[in-house]
């Protein structure tokens, strides 16, 4: 007989990360963890000081706990060099990195702590096809023309 894993209660979850913390969560922070943990997505909007951040760390503490990866960006490097200060501190060293446009730590670690310039280069890099697939590309069109392999002295 096989057993179906077991998939933790999406508000035990929740439970359990806001006891990790001083104050009662926000109903906002408990909606935007909630969905998280329920396998949505989350947008949070809320004003400067409200407390979005708890959000992003409780998105960060299940990709630790289920063994997977999370990128956390900030839009300056003072940002990112803090919110790595303070995950270093609360999950150890080998299990958080940084990159910025000075820092690279650890950039294979569990959490990636980084600026969204460095987010944004990583995308449009792995957007970019790389020289040989478009030689490859252009290389597979010109041969299904010409029928034989070859190139036909046209090129479009």
């Amino acid at each position: 007989m096989s057993v179906m894993p077991h998939h933790p209660d999406p508000q035990a979850l929740v439970e359990q990360f806001a006891g990790g913390y001083r104050f009662e969560l926000d109903d906002f922070q408990r909606r935007g963890c909630l969905a998280l943990a329920s396998g949505q997505g989350a947008l949070v909007a809320a004003p400067t000081g409200a407390g979005k951040t708890v959000v992003g760390e409780f998105a960060v503490w299940l990709a630790l706990r289920s063994g997977g990866k999370a990128f956390y960006t900030t839009p300056l490097k003072a940002l990112s060099n803090q919110k790595f200060g303070d995950f270093v501190a609360r999950h150890g060293a080998a299990n958080v990195g940084l990159l910025t446009g000075d820092n690279s730590i650890n950039g294979e670690a569990p959490v990636v702590v980084m600026t969204t310039e460095v987010l944004r280069n990583m995308l449009y890099e792995a957007a970019r096809p790389s020289a040989a697939c478009a030689m490859w590309s252009w290389t597979r069109s010109t041969t299904s023309r010409t029928g034989s392999g070859g190139r036909s002295g046209r090129r479009s």
